[in-house]
Protein backbone atom coordinates (compact mmCIF):
# COMPACT_ATOMS: atom_id res chain seq x y z
CA UNK A 1 0.00 0.00 0.00
CA UNK A 2 1.13 3.40 -0.97
CA UNK A 3 1.56 6.13 1.86
CA UNK A 4 -0.62 8.58 -0.73
CA UNK A 5 -3.26 5.88 -0.17
CA UNK A 6 -2.23 5.28 3.47
CA UNK A 7 -2.95 8.71 3.84
CA UNK A 8 -6.56 8.55 1.94
CA UNK A 9 -7.59 5.82 4.32
CA UNK A 10 -6.97 7.56 7.49
CA UNK A 11 -8.79 10.09 6.35
CA UNK A 12 -11.52 8.22 5.15
CA UNK A 13 -11.61 6.47 8.10
CA UNK A 14 -13.20 9.21 10.15
CA UNK A 15 -15.88 8.99 7.56
CA UNK A 16 -18.06 5.80 7.97
CA UNK A 17 -19.96 5.73 5.02
CA UNK A 18 -23.56 3.52 5.38
CA UNK A 19 -23.36 -0.16 4.22
CA UNK A 20 -25.98 0.21 1.86
CA UNK A 21 -24.09 2.87 0.24
CA UNK A 22 -21.42 1.25 0.04
CA UNK A 23 -23.00 -2.11 -1.47
CA UNK A 24 -24.68 0.16 -4.36
CA UNK A 25 -21.07 1.91 -4.73
CA UNK A 26 -19.44 -1.57 -5.42
CA UNK A 27 -22.37 -2.66 -7.69
CA UNK A 28 -22.02 0.77 -9.77
CA UNK A 29 -18.02 0.44 -9.34
CA UNK A 30 -18.41 -3.17 -11.26
CA UNK A 31 -21.43 -2.06 -13.35
CA UNK A 32 -19.11 1.05 -15.10
CA UNK A 33 -16.27 -1.47 -15.44
CA UNK A 34 -17.87 -3.76 -17.06
CA UNK A 35 -19.09 -1.07 -19.45
CA UNK A 36 -15.68 0.22 -19.59
CA UNK A 37 -13.56 -3.03 -20.50
CA UNK A 38 -16.44 -3.14 -23.58
CA UNK A 39 -15.28 -0.10 -24.96
CA UNK A 40 -11.28 -1.57 -24.68
CA UNK A 41 -12.96 -3.90 -26.83
CA UNK A 42 -14.18 -1.19 -29.11
CA UNK A 43 -10.87 0.84 -29.45
CA UNK A 44 -8.98 -2.21 -30.72
CA UNK A 45 -11.70 -3.81 -33.59
CA UNK A 46 -9.01 -5.36 -35.45
CA UNK A 47 -7.30 -7.15 -32.71
CA UNK A 48 -10.72 -7.90 -30.45
CA UNK A 49 -12.18 -9.63 -33.66
CA UNK A 50 -9.41 -11.84 -34.24
CA UNK A 51 -9.97 -13.37 -30.68
CA UNK A 52 -13.35 -13.54 -30.91
CA UNK A 53 -13.33 -15.38 -34.37
CA UNK A 54 -10.63 -17.76 -32.90
CA UNK A 55 -12.58 -18.62 -29.61
CA UNK A 56 -15.73 -18.68 -31.69
CA UNK A 57 -14.17 -21.54 -34.53
CA UNK A 58 -12.69 -23.17 -31.29
CA UNK A 59 -16.33 -23.76 -29.84
CA UNK A 60 -17.58 -24.30 -33.54
CA UNK A 61 -16.35 -27.79 -33.94
CA UNK A 62 -16.66 -29.91 -30.91
CA UNK A 63 -19.97 -28.19 -30.89
CA UNK A 64 -20.71 -29.75 -33.98
CA UNK A 65 -19.26 -33.23 -33.21
CA UNK A 66 -21.93 -32.83 -30.90
CA UNK A 67 -24.57 -32.74 -32.68
CA UNK A 68 -23.60 -35.02 -35.06
CA UNK A 69 -23.77 -37.48 -32.46
CA UNK A 70 -26.97 -36.17 -31.20
CA UNK A 71 -28.13 -36.70 -34.44
CA UNK A 72 -26.99 -39.93 -34.97
CA UNK A 73 -28.30 -41.19 -31.92
CA UNK A 74 -31.62 -39.44 -33.15
CA UNK A 75 -31.34 -42.33 -35.86
CA UNK A 76 -30.09 -45.11 -33.97
CA UNK A 77 -33.60 -44.39 -31.91
CA UNK A 78 -35.34 -44.66 -34.89
CA UNK A 79 -33.75 -48.22 -35.77
CA UNK A 80 -34.84 -49.51 -32.50
CA UNK A 81 -37.58 -52.43 -34.41
CA UNK A 82 -34.30 -53.60 -35.75
CA UNK A 83 -33.29 -55.07 -32.40
CA UNK A 84 -36.48 -56.85 -32.37
CA UNK A 85 -36.00 -60.48 -31.21
CA UNK A 86 -38.23 -62.99 -32.67
CA UNK A 87 -39.53 -66.34 -30.46
CA UNK A 88 -40.34 -69.07 -33.15
CA UNK A 89 -42.74 -71.37 -30.96
CA UNK A 90 -43.43 -75.01 -31.41
CA UNK A 91 -45.82 -76.85 -33.10
CA UNK A 92 -47.37 -78.51 -29.70
CA UNK A 93 -48.40 -74.62 -29.14
CA UNK A 94 -52.11 -74.03 -28.25
CA UNK A 95 -53.94 -71.12 -28.70
CA UNK A 96 -54.14 -70.74 -24.74
CA UNK A 97 -50.40 -71.08 -23.96
CA UNK A 98 -50.16 -69.20 -26.83
CA UNK A 99 -52.09 -66.06 -25.25
CA UNK A 100 -50.95 -66.90 -21.43
CA UNK A 101 -47.44 -66.05 -23.04
CA UNK A 102 -48.01 -63.31 -24.85
CA UNK A 103 -49.80 -61.69 -21.46
CA UNK A 104 -46.88 -62.40 -19.43
CA UNK A 105 -44.68 -61.01 -21.85
CA UNK A 106 -46.46 -57.75 -22.03
CA UNK A 107 -46.34 -57.43 -18.44
CA UNK A 108 -42.61 -57.79 -17.84
CA UNK A 109 -40.97 -54.76 -17.06
CA UNK A 110 -37.80 -55.40 -19.37
CA UNK A 111 -39.81 -55.79 -22.24
CA UNK A 112 -41.49 -52.51 -24.41
CA UNK A 113 -43.52 -54.04 -26.87
CA UNK A 114 -45.32 -57.78 -27.85
CA UNK A 115 -46.57 -58.92 -31.21
CA UNK A 116 -47.69 -61.94 -32.03
CA UNK A 117 -47.94 -63.12 -35.74
CA UNK A 118 -49.74 -66.23 -36.06
CA UNK A 119 -48.60 -68.55 -39.57
CA UNK A 120 -52.03 -67.74 -41.30
CA UNK A 121 -50.82 -63.95 -40.91
CA UNK A 122 -47.35 -64.88 -41.79
CA UNK A 123 -48.30 -67.00 -44.93
CA UNK A 124 -50.30 -63.84 -46.34
CA UNK A 125 -47.80 -62.05 -45.78
CA UNK A 126 -45.37 -63.65 -47.45
CA UNK A 127 -47.65 -64.42 -50.12
CA UNK A 128 -47.90 -60.33 -51.00
CA UNK A 129 -44.33 -59.95 -50.11
CA UNK A 130 -42.57 -62.72 -52.04
CA UNK A 131 -44.95 -62.41 -55.47
CA UNK A 132 -45.29 -66.42 -55.65
CA UNK A 133 -48.81 -66.24 -54.36
CA UNK A 134 -50.37 -68.85 -56.96
CA UNK A 135 -47.34 -71.27 -56.09
CA UNK A 136 -47.64 -71.31 -52.41
CA UNK A 137 -51.37 -72.22 -52.45
CA UNK A 138 -49.82 -75.60 -53.69
CA UNK A 139 -48.94 -76.64 -50.56
CA UNK A 140 -50.42 -78.89 -48.53
CA UNK A 141 -49.93 -77.38 -45.50
CA UNK A 142 -48.53 -74.31 -43.95
CA UNK A 143 -44.87 -74.92 -43.10
CA UNK A 144 -44.46 -71.25 -41.11
CA UNK A 145 -44.77 -71.13 -37.32
CA UNK A 146 -45.68 -69.31 -34.72
CA UNK A 147 -43.56 -66.37 -34.07
CA UNK A 148 -43.98 -63.73 -31.18
CA UNK A 149 -42.18 -60.46 -31.81
CA UNK A 150 -40.45 -59.01 -28.46
CA UNK A 151 -39.10 -55.45 -28.73
CA UNK A 152 -36.62 -54.87 -25.88
CA UNK A 153 -37.27 -51.93 -23.83
CA UNK A 154 -33.56 -51.63 -23.14
CA UNK A 155 -32.01 -52.56 -26.30
CA UNK A 156 -28.45 -52.48 -25.42
CA UNK A 157 -26.37 -55.86 -26.68
CA UNK A 158 -25.71 -57.51 -22.97
CA UNK A 159 -29.47 -56.55 -22.14
CA UNK A 160 -30.97 -57.77 -25.22
CA UNK A 161 -29.30 -61.15 -24.85
CA UNK A 162 -29.84 -62.05 -21.44
CA UNK A 163 -33.77 -61.41 -22.58
CA UNK A 164 -33.72 -63.67 -25.61
CA UNK A 165 -31.86 -66.52 -23.13
CA UNK A 166 -34.42 -65.96 -20.51
CA UNK A 167 -37.84 -66.06 -22.47
CA UNK A 168 -35.92 -69.01 -24.97
CA UNK A 169 -36.46 -71.51 -21.62
CA UNK A 170 -40.28 -70.95 -21.76
CA UNK A 171 -41.35 -74.34 -22.89
CA UNK A 172 -43.71 -73.60 -25.77
CA UNK A 173 -41.11 -71.41 -27.60
CA UNK A 174 -38.69 -73.34 -29.73
CA UNK A 175 -35.72 -71.00 -30.41
CA UNK A 176 -35.39 -66.98 -30.55
CA UNK A 177 -33.18 -64.87 -32.94
CA UNK A 178 -31.93 -61.81 -32.05
CA UNK A 179 -29.05 -60.42 -34.71
CA UNK A 180 -27.11 -58.19 -32.29
CA UNK A 181 -23.74 -57.63 -33.95
CA UNK A 182 -25.09 -54.25 -35.59
CA UNK A 183 -26.55 -53.62 -31.78
CA UNK A 184 -22.58 -53.97 -31.02
CA UNK A 185 -21.26 -52.18 -33.63
CA UNK A 186 -23.65 -49.06 -33.20
CA UNK A 187 -22.42 -48.93 -30.09
CA UNK A 188 -19.19 -48.83 -30.58
CA UNK A 189 -19.39 -46.74 -33.41
CA UNK A 190 -21.43 -44.33 -30.55
CA UNK A 191 -18.83 -44.70 -27.89
CA UNK A 192 -15.88 -43.70 -30.32
CA UNK A 193 -17.78 -40.86 -31.25
CA UNK A 194 -18.00 -39.47 -27.95
CA UNK A 195 -14.50 -39.69 -26.92
CA UNK A 196 -13.44 -38.26 -30.04
CA UNK A 197 -15.51 -35.31 -29.49
CA UNK A 198 -14.40 -35.07 -25.73
CA UNK A 199 -10.90 -35.21 -26.61
CA UNK A 200 -10.87 -32.84 -29.11
CA UNK A 201 -13.13 -30.66 -26.72
CA UNK A 202 -10.30 -30.60 -24.27
CA UNK A 203 -7.38 -29.67 -26.89
CA UNK A 204 -9.67 -26.55 -28.33
CA UNK A 205 -10.62 -25.56 -25.05
CA UNK A 206 -7.20 -25.72 -24.01
CA UNK A 207 -5.77 -23.62 -26.93
CA UNK A 208 -8.96 -21.23 -26.25
CA UNK A 209 -7.23 -20.73 -22.71
CA UNK A 210 -4.46 -19.66 -23.61
CA UNK A 211 -5.37 -17.59 -26.40
CA UNK A 212 -7.32 -15.52 -24.14
CA UNK A 213 -4.30 -15.87 -21.70
CA UNK A 214 -1.85 -14.33 -23.79
CA UNK A 215 -4.20 -11.89 -25.31
CA UNK A 216 -5.21 -10.18 -21.82
CA UNK A 217 -1.12 -10.51 -20.60
CA UNK A 218 -0.31 -8.18 -24.22
CA UNK A 219 -2.84 -5.82 -23.10
CA UNK A 220 -1.55 -5.86 -19.49
CA UNK A 221 1.83 -4.95 -20.85
CA UNK A 222 0.82 -2.18 -22.95
CA UNK A 223 -0.96 -0.57 -20.29
CA UNK A 224 2.05 -1.29 -17.78
CA UNK A 225 2.83 2.69 -17.10
CA UNK A 226 -1.27 3.09 -16.23
CA UNK A 227 -1.30 0.42 -13.83
CA UNK A 228 1.87 1.73 -12.21
CA UNK A 229 0.10 4.98 -11.95
CA UNK A 230 -2.37 3.28 -10.68
CA UNK A 231 -0.72 1.52 -7.78
CA UNK A 232 0.93 4.65 -6.77
CA UNK A 233 -2.54 6.30 -6.18
CA UNK A 234 -3.51 3.34 -4.22
CA UNK A 235 -5.88 1.25 -6.56
CA UNK A 236 -5.71 -2.49 -5.22
CA UNK A 237 -4.86 -5.41 -7.35
CA UNK A 238 -8.77 -6.12 -7.16
CA UNK A 239 -9.41 -3.03 -8.97
CA UNK A 240 -7.20 -3.05 -11.52
CA UNK A 241 -7.90 -6.66 -12.03
CA UNK A 242 -11.58 -6.35 -13.18
CA UNK A 243 -11.38 -4.59 -16.03
CA UNK A 244 -9.15 -7.46 -17.47
CA UNK A 245 -11.45 -9.72 -16.53
CA UNK A 246 -14.39 -8.47 -17.73
CA UNK A 247 -12.47 -7.90 -21.09
CA UNK A 248 -12.15 -11.63 -20.51
CA UNK A 249 -16.25 -12.75 -19.97
CA UNK A 250 -16.61 -10.36 -22.90
CA UNK A 251 -14.39 -12.38 -24.90
CA UNK A 252 -16.45 -15.41 -23.59
CA UNK A 253 -19.97 -14.01 -24.67
CA UNK A 254 -19.18 -13.00 -28.28
CA UNK A 255 -17.18 -16.18 -29.05
CA UNK A 256 -20.45 -18.27 -27.91
CA UNK A 257 -22.39 -16.22 -30.26
CA UNK A 258 -20.40 -16.16 -32.81
CA UNK A 259 -20.26 -20.16 -32.71
CA UNK A 260 -23.97 -20.41 -32.25
CA UNK A 261 -24.57 -18.79 -35.18
CA UNK A 262 -21.74 -20.60 -37.30
CA UNK A 263 -23.28 -23.67 -36.11
CA UNK A 264 -26.85 -23.13 -37.57
CA UNK A 265 -25.80 -22.18 -40.29
CA UNK A 266 -24.31 -24.79 -41.22
CA UNK A 267 -27.28 -27.09 -40.39
CA UNK A 268 -29.23 -24.74 -42.45
CA UNK A 269 -27.01 -25.27 -44.98
CA UNK A 270 -26.78 -29.08 -44.83
CA UNK A 271 -30.50 -29.20 -44.69
CA UNK A 272 -31.26 -28.97 -48.44
CA UNK A 273 -28.95 -32.13 -49.12
CA UNK A 274 -29.75 -34.02 -46.46
CA UNK A 275 -33.20 -33.57 -47.85
CA UNK A 276 -32.35 -34.70 -50.87
CA UNK A 277 -30.80 -37.55 -50.03
CA UNK A 278 -34.30 -38.38 -47.72
CA UNK A 279 -36.35 -38.08 -50.73
CA UNK A 280 -34.78 -40.57 -52.66
CA UNK A 281 -34.86 -43.11 -49.96
CA UNK A 282 -39.02 -42.19 -49.35
CA UNK A 283 -37.86 -40.42 -46.04
CA UNK A 284 -38.15 -38.15 -43.63
CA UNK A 285 -35.55 -36.91 -41.21
CA UNK A 286 -34.91 -33.36 -39.93
CA UNK A 287 -31.57 -32.17 -38.74
CA UNK A 288 -31.70 -32.03 -34.90
CA UNK A 289 -30.50 -27.86 -33.70
CA UNK A 290 -29.03 -26.83 -30.86
CA UNK A 291 -31.71 -26.27 -27.86
CA UNK A 292 -32.68 -23.69 -25.94
CA UNK A 293 -30.54 -25.51 -22.84
CA UNK A 294 -27.53 -25.93 -25.32
CA UNK A 295 -27.30 -23.02 -26.50
CA UNK A 296 -27.41 -21.47 -22.58
CA UNK A 297 -24.64 -24.37 -21.94
CA UNK A 298 -22.25 -23.55 -24.91
CA UNK A 299 -22.34 -19.55 -23.46
CA UNK A 300 -21.91 -20.53 -20.11
CA UNK A 301 -18.76 -22.84 -21.03
CA UNK A 302 -17.38 -19.71 -23.63
CA UNK A 303 -17.44 -16.85 -20.80
CA UNK A 304 -16.34 -19.46 -17.85
CA UNK A 305 -13.19 -20.22 -20.31
CA UNK A 306 -12.58 -16.69 -21.25
CA UNK A 307 -13.33 -15.59 -17.54
CA UNK A 308 -10.68 -18.35 -16.85
CA UNK A 309 -8.19 -17.24 -19.54
CA UNK A 310 -8.34 -13.83 -18.25
CA UNK A 311 -7.67 -14.98 -14.21
CA UNK A 312 -4.70 -17.11 -15.09
CA UNK A 313 -3.14 -13.92 -16.92
CA UNK A 314 -4.16 -11.39 -14.48
CA UNK A 315 -3.39 -13.32 -11.41
CA UNK A 316 0.44 -13.53 -12.67
CA UNK A 317 1.25 -10.17 -14.50
CA UNK A 318 -0.70 -7.09 -12.05
CA UNK A 319 0.93 -8.67 -9.19
CA UNK A 320 3.86 -8.81 -10.62
CA UNK A 321 4.11 -4.82 -11.98
CA UNK A 322 5.14 -2.94 -9.34
CA UNK A 323 5.60 1.17 -9.37
CA UNK A 324 9.91 2.11 -9.48
CA UNK A 325 11.16 4.30 -7.30
CA UNK A 326 12.23 7.28 -7.74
Amino acid sequence: MSILFSGRAAGASSKKIPALQRWLMFWVQHLRQCIGSLGELWRTPLASLMTIAVLGVSLTLPTTLHLLVKNVQSISGSFTQSAEISFFLTEEASQTQIQTLVTMLSADPEVAQVQFISKADAMAEFQQVSGFGQALQLLDENPLPNVILVLPRHTQPQAAEQLRRRIEQERIVDFGKLDIAWLERLDAILLLMRQAVLAIALLLLTAVLLIIGNTIRLSIINKKEEIEVMKLVGATDAFIQRPFLYTGVWFGVFGGLLAFLVVELMVWWLEGAIGQITELYHSSFTLMTMSFAEFLTLLLVSVLLGLAGSYISVSRHIQAIEPSGP
